[in-house]
Protein backbone atom coordinates (compact mmCIF):
# COMPACT_ATOMS: atom_id res chain seq x y z
CA UNK A 1 0.00 0.00 0.00
CA UNK A 2 1.07 3.15 -0.62
CA UNK A 3 0.27 5.68 1.32
CA UNK A 4 0.97 9.70 1.35
CA UNK A 5 0.94 11.77 4.89
CA UNK A 6 0.33 15.23 4.74
CA UNK A 7 1.51 16.55 8.04
CA UNK A 8 4.44 16.81 10.07
CA UNK A 9 6.10 13.96 11.95
CA UNK A 10 6.21 15.03 15.67
CA UNK A 11 3.94 13.49 17.02
CA UNK A 12 1.36 11.91 15.81
CA UNK A 13 2.34 11.43 12.56
CA UNK A 14 5.30 10.17 13.77
CA UNK A 15 3.30 7.11 15.16
CA UNK A 16 1.34 6.89 11.99
CA UNK A 17 4.53 6.59 9.81
CA UNK A 18 6.05 4.56 12.34
CA UNK A 19 2.95 1.93 11.75
CA UNK A 20 2.78 2.33 8.58
CA UNK A 21 6.06 1.25 8.04
CA UNK A 22 5.30 -1.65 10.38
CA UNK A 23 2.84 -2.94 8.34
CA UNK A 24 5.31 -2.66 5.25
CA UNK A 25 3.45 0.26 3.37
CA UNK A 26 5.26 2.98 1.28
CA UNK A 27 5.26 6.40 2.66
CA UNK A 28 5.43 9.47 1.28
CA UNK A 29 5.75 12.73 3.42
CA UNK A 30 4.18 16.32 2.57
CA UNK A 31 5.16 19.06 4.57
CA UNK A 32 7.29 22.09 5.15
CA UNK A 33 9.80 19.96 6.68
CA UNK A 34 10.65 21.77 10.10
CA UNK A 35 9.82 18.93 12.01
CA UNK A 36 11.16 15.48 12.63
CA UNK A 37 13.58 16.43 10.06
CA UNK A 38 16.04 13.77 11.10
CA UNK A 39 13.61 10.86 11.11
CA UNK A 40 12.89 8.46 8.54
CA UNK A 41 15.42 9.48 6.27
CA UNK A 42 14.89 6.25 4.08
CA UNK A 43 11.42 8.25 2.94
CA UNK A 44 10.92 10.22 0.25
CA UNK A 45 9.96 13.77 1.35
CA UNK A 46 7.63 16.08 -1.18
CA UNK A 47 8.51 19.74 0.68
CA UNK A 48 5.35 22.06 0.28
CA UNK A 49 3.12 24.75 2.78
CA UNK A 50 -0.48 24.34 2.99
CA UNK A 51 -0.78 27.88 4.52
CA UNK A 52 1.02 29.49 1.75
CA UNK A 53 -1.22 27.13 -0.46
CA UNK A 54 1.98 25.72 -1.84
CA UNK A 55 1.05 21.80 -3.26
CA UNK A 56 3.51 21.68 -6.24
CA UNK A 57 5.52 18.69 -5.25
CA UNK A 58 2.40 16.91 -5.04
CA UNK A 59 1.53 17.34 -9.04
CA UNK A 60 3.25 13.89 -9.66
CA UNK A 61 2.42 10.39 -8.02
CA UNK A 62 -0.26 8.31 -7.25
CA UNK A 63 -1.57 6.99 -3.94
CA UNK A 64 -3.71 4.23 -2.71
CA UNK A 65 -4.66 6.49 0.55
CA UNK A 66 -3.61 9.94 1.43
CA UNK A 67 -3.60 10.68 5.70
CA UNK A 68 -4.36 14.15 6.42
CA UNK A 69 -3.30 15.12 9.65
CA UNK A 70 -2.59 19.17 9.26
CA UNK A 71 -5.75 20.04 7.73
CA UNK A 72 -7.47 22.67 10.27
CA UNK A 73 -9.31 25.20 7.64
CA UNK A 74 -11.54 24.45 4.52
CA UNK A 75 -8.68 26.61 2.41
CA UNK A 76 -5.88 23.06 3.40
CA UNK A 77 -8.04 20.41 2.52
CA UNK A 78 -9.84 22.36 -0.76
CA UNK A 79 -6.43 23.16 -1.95
CA UNK A 80 -4.90 19.58 -1.42
CA UNK A 81 -8.10 17.94 -2.88
CA UNK A 82 -7.53 19.82 -6.00
CA UNK A 83 -3.90 19.08 -5.88
CA UNK A 84 -4.50 15.13 -5.82
CA UNK A 85 -7.98 14.84 -7.62
CA UNK A 86 -8.34 10.89 -8.51
CA UNK A 87 -4.42 9.96 -8.02
CA UNK A 88 -5.62 8.88 -4.46
CA UNK A 89 -7.96 6.14 -3.71
CA UNK A 90 -9.32 6.69 0.18
CA UNK A 91 -8.84 9.99 1.80
CA UNK A 92 -8.47 9.83 5.66
CA UNK A 93 -9.32 12.84 7.33
CA UNK A 94 -8.00 13.31 11.23
CA UNK A 95 -10.58 15.56 12.79
CA UNK A 96 -11.56 16.16 16.78
CA UNK A 97 -14.17 15.65 19.13
CA UNK A 98 -14.59 19.27 18.78
CA UNK A 99 -16.73 19.01 15.83
CA UNK A 100 -19.57 17.85 18.36
CA UNK A 101 -22.51 20.15 19.84
CA UNK A 102 -22.20 20.06 23.70
CA UNK A 103 -25.84 20.59 24.63
CA UNK A 104 -28.31 17.65 25.33
CA UNK A 105 -25.48 15.27 24.75
CA UNK A 106 -25.07 12.55 27.73
CA UNK A 107 -22.43 9.48 28.20
CA UNK A 108 -21.31 6.69 25.28
CA UNK A 109 -22.51 9.25 22.37
CA UNK A 110 -21.61 8.00 18.97
CA UNK A 111 -20.11 9.37 15.88
CA UNK A 112 -23.76 10.54 15.04
CA UNK A 113 -24.12 12.85 17.49
CA UNK A 114 -24.74 16.72 15.89
CA UNK A 115 -22.14 18.73 14.92
CA UNK A 116 -21.66 22.44 15.12
CA UNK A 117 -22.65 24.48 12.37
CA UNK A 118 -19.48 24.55 9.72
CA UNK A 119 -17.67 27.91 9.53
CA UNK A 120 -15.78 28.84 6.10
CA UNK A 121 -15.36 32.41 6.77
CA UNK A 122 -12.46 32.32 8.91
CA UNK A 123 -8.59 31.16 9.43
CA UNK A 124 -8.39 31.98 12.79
CA UNK A 125 -8.65 29.36 15.07
CA UNK A 126 -10.06 29.71 18.07
CA UNK A 127 -11.80 28.07 20.74
CA UNK A 128 -15.22 28.79 19.00
CA UNK A 129 -13.87 28.22 15.34
CA UNK A 130 -11.73 24.98 15.68
CA UNK A 131 -14.40 22.53 16.13
CA UNK A 132 -16.79 24.27 13.31
CA UNK A 133 -13.63 24.99 10.79
CA UNK A 134 -12.84 21.17 11.44
CA UNK A 135 -16.80 20.15 10.63
CA UNK A 136 -16.11 22.30 7.19
CA UNK A 137 -13.39 20.12 6.24
CA UNK A 138 -15.22 16.88 7.01
CA UNK A 139 -18.15 17.97 4.94
CA UNK A 140 -15.92 18.71 1.74
CA UNK A 141 -13.62 15.68 1.79
CA UNK A 142 -17.31 13.52 1.94
CA UNK A 143 -18.60 15.69 -0.84
CA UNK A 144 -15.21 15.05 -2.80
CA UNK A 145 -14.53 11.03 -2.14
CA UNK A 146 -17.71 9.95 -0.86
CA UNK A 147 -17.57 6.25 0.00
CA UNK A 148 -13.43 6.87 -0.13
CA UNK A 149 -13.80 9.54 2.53
CA UNK A 150 -12.83 8.25 6.05
CA UNK A 151 -13.04 10.68 9.37
CA UNK A 152 -11.03 9.60 12.37
CA UNK A 153 -11.99 12.28 15.33
CA UNK A 154 -9.48 11.84 17.83
CA UNK A 155 -9.97 12.55 21.63
CA UNK A 156 -6.79 14.06 23.26
CA UNK A 157 -3.82 12.06 22.29
CA UNK A 158 -1.07 10.57 24.70
CA UNK A 159 2.18 9.12 24.27
CA UNK A 160 5.91 9.93 24.54
CA UNK A 161 6.90 12.67 22.01
CA UNK A 162 3.65 14.71 22.96
CA UNK A 163 4.05 18.21 22.64
CA UNK A 164 1.04 19.80 24.34
CA UNK A 165 2.39 18.05 27.39
CA UNK A 166 -1.21 17.84 28.76
CA UNK A 167 -0.75 14.16 30.24
CA UNK A 168 2.66 14.39 30.44
CA UNK A 169 2.30 17.12 33.21
CA UNK A 170 0.54 14.48 35.76
CA UNK A 171 2.84 12.24 34.61
CA UNK A 172 5.87 14.08 36.09
CA UNK A 173 3.91 15.31 39.10
CA UNK A 174 2.57 12.38 40.19
CA UNK A 175 6.42 10.86 39.86
CA UNK A 176 7.25 13.45 42.22
CA UNK A 177 4.85 12.19 44.86
CA UNK A 178 3.92 14.11 47.64
CA UNK A 179 0.59 16.88 48.49
CA UNK A 180 -0.63 16.97 44.40
CA UNK A 181 -2.85 20.17 43.79
CA UNK A 182 -6.02 19.13 41.73
CA UNK A 183 -7.82 22.50 40.36
CA UNK A 184 -11.16 19.87 39.52
CA UNK A 185 -13.55 17.00 40.79
CA UNK A 186 -11.03 14.32 40.91
CA UNK A 187 -14.69 11.80 40.18
CA UNK A 188 -14.20 14.04 36.42
CA UNK A 189 -14.00 11.31 33.80
CA UNK A 190 -11.03 11.44 31.19
CA UNK A 191 -10.55 9.94 27.58
CA UNK A 192 -6.88 9.61 26.36
CA UNK A 193 -5.95 7.54 23.27
CA UNK A 194 -2.62 6.41 22.91
CA UNK A 195 -1.29 7.72 19.23
CA UNK A 196 0.24 4.38 19.02
CA UNK A 197 -3.49 2.75 19.24
CA UNK A 198 -4.71 5.95 17.42
CA UNK A 199 -1.85 4.87 14.48
CA UNK A 200 -2.79 1.57 14.82
CA UNK A 201 -6.96 2.55 13.78
CA UNK A 202 -5.59 4.51 11.15
CA UNK A 203 -3.66 2.10 9.24
CA UNK A 204 -6.02 -0.81 9.69
CA UNK A 205 -8.74 1.41 8.30
CA UNK A 206 -6.75 2.00 5.54
CA UNK A 207 -5.84 -1.85 4.59
CA UNK A 208 -9.43 -2.63 5.02
CA UNK A 209 -10.49 0.41 2.72
CA UNK A 210 -13.34 1.42 5.48
CA UNK A 211 -15.09 4.08 5.38
CA UNK A 212 -17.30 6.31 7.75
CA UNK A 213 -16.73 8.08 10.87
CA UNK A 214 -14.34 6.70 13.78
CA UNK A 215 -13.78 7.69 17.78
CA UNK A 216 -10.39 7.36 18.63
CA UNK A 217 -10.68 7.03 22.97
CA UNK A 218 -9.84 5.19 25.16
CA UNK A 219 -8.56 4.11 27.94
CA UNK A 220 -10.33 0.16 27.99
CA UNK A 221 -11.53 0.84 30.87
CA UNK A 222 -12.90 4.09 32.28
CA UNK A 223 -11.03 6.42 34.53
CA UNK A 224 -11.69 9.24 36.32
CA UNK A 225 -8.65 12.16 36.48
CA UNK A 226 -8.36 11.33 39.88
CA UNK A 227 -7.61 7.31 39.23
CA UNK A 228 -5.32 8.10 36.22
CA UNK A 229 -3.01 10.60 38.54
CA UNK A 230 -3.23 7.64 40.78
CA UNK A 231 -1.99 5.41 38.17
CA UNK A 232 0.94 7.91 37.27
CA UNK A 233 2.05 7.35 40.70
CA UNK A 234 1.73 3.69 40.72
CA UNK A 235 3.81 3.48 37.89
CA UNK A 236 6.60 5.75 39.00
CA UNK A 237 6.38 3.88 42.50
CA UNK A 238 5.94 7.40 44.20
CA UNK A 239 3.18 8.06 46.93
CA UNK A 240 0.66 11.03 46.47
CA UNK A 241 -2.41 12.83 48.26
CA UNK A 242 -4.40 14.64 46.05
CA UNK A 243 -5.53 18.20 47.47
CA UNK A 244 -8.48 19.67 45.99
CA UNK A 245 -7.58 23.67 45.10
CA UNK A 246 -9.47 26.91 44.33
CA UNK A 247 -9.97 26.23 40.62
CA UNK A 248 -10.52 30.28 40.03
CA UNK A 249 -7.57 31.56 37.34
CA UNK A 250 -7.19 28.94 35.97
CA UNK A 251 -6.45 28.89 31.79
CA UNK A 252 -9.08 27.59 29.88
CA UNK A 253 -7.30 24.34 29.35
CA UNK A 254 -5.45 22.96 32.25
CA UNK A 255 -4.21 19.89 32.02
CA UNK A 256 -7.27 17.25 31.21
CA UNK A 257 -9.90 19.27 33.28
CA UNK A 258 -12.99 19.26 31.66
CA UNK A 259 -16.02 20.79 33.31
CA UNK A 260 -18.14 19.12 30.23
CA UNK A 261 -17.89 15.48 31.25
CA UNK A 262 -19.79 13.90 28.98
CA UNK A 263 -17.41 14.92 25.78
CA UNK A 264 -15.27 12.95 28.27
CA UNK A 265 -17.26 9.40 27.89
CA UNK A 266 -17.59 9.13 24.44
CA UNK A 267 -18.36 5.82 22.77
CA UNK A 268 -15.39 4.15 21.55
CA UNK A 269 -17.38 0.68 20.26
CA UNK A 270 -17.59 1.71 16.38
CA UNK A 271 -13.84 2.29 16.10
CA UNK A 272 -12.81 -0.54 18.31
CA UNK A 273 -15.01 -2.90 16.20
CA UNK A 274 -12.43 -1.56 13.49
CA UNK A 275 -9.54 -2.74 15.06
CA UNK A 276 -8.62 0.59 17.68
CA UNK A 277 -6.74 -1.38 20.34
CA UNK A 278 -6.63 -0.90 23.89
CA UNK A 279 -3.25 -0.17 25.43
CA UNK A 280 -3.45 0.08 29.20
CA UNK A 281 -3.20 3.27 30.54
CA UNK A 282 -0.41 2.63 32.98
CA UNK A 283 1.95 1.12 30.17
CA UNK A 284 1.14 4.82 28.48
CA UNK A 285 2.28 6.80 31.94
CA UNK A 286 5.50 4.22 32.12
CA UNK A 287 6.38 5.13 28.28
CA UNK A 288 5.43 8.83 28.62
CA UNK A 289 7.40 8.76 31.78
CA UNK A 290 11.01 6.97 30.56
CA UNK A 291 10.81 9.98 27.75
CA UNK A 292 10.28 12.61 29.44
CA UNK A 293 13.19 11.62 31.76
CA UNK A 294 15.20 10.98 28.57
CA UNK A 295 14.55 14.42 27.94
CA UNK A 296 15.55 15.61 30.92
CA UNK A 297 12.47 16.99 32.08
CA UNK A 298 12.65 20.46 30.14
CA UNK A 299 10.39 23.12 31.45
CA UNK A 300 6.33 22.03 30.45
CA UNK A 301 3.83 24.51 29.09
CA UNK A 302 0.89 23.49 30.73
CA UNK A 303 0.03 23.20 34.76
CA UNK A 304 0.74 24.79 37.48
CA UNK A 305 4.43 25.56 37.77
CA UNK A 306 6.08 24.71 41.35
CA UNK A 307 5.45 27.95 42.67
CA UNK A 308 2.14 28.16 41.73
CA UNK A 309 0.91 25.03 43.41
CA UNK A 310 2.41 26.11 46.61
CA UNK A 311 0.30 28.41 46.68
CA UNK A 312 -3.01 27.25 46.03
CA UNK A 313 -1.26 23.96 48.21
CA UNK A 314 -1.40 26.83 51.00
CA UNK A 315 -4.96 27.41 50.77
CA UNK A 316 -5.90 24.09 52.07
CA UNK A 317 -4.67 21.91 54.78
CA UNK A 318 -3.83 17.84 55.26
CA UNK A 319 -7.70 17.88 56.39
CA UNK A 320 -8.96 18.41 52.74
CA UNK A 321 -6.76 15.62 51.20
CA UNK A 322 -9.39 14.54 48.87
CA UNK A 323 -10.07 10.45 48.43
CA UNK A 324 -9.47 8.87 44.93
CA UNK A 325 -12.41 7.11 42.47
Amino acid sequence: MRILVLGGTSFVGRAIVEEALRMGAEVSLFGRGRTGVGLFPELGRLIGDRDTGDYTALGTGSWDAVVDISGYVPRHVGQAMEALGDRVGRYLFLSSHAVYRREGVGPDSDEDTPRRPPVRDTEELTEATYGPCKVACEDDVRARYGARATIVRAGKVAGPHDPSDMFTYWVRRAARGGRVALPADPRQPVQIVDARDLARLVVRLLADDRPGAFHAVGPAEPVTLGGLIEICARVAGSRIDLVRVPDDGLPRFFPLVRDDWASQQRSPARARAAGLPATPLQVTAADVLAWDRTRGESPLTVGFTPEEERARLACRDGSQTVPLW
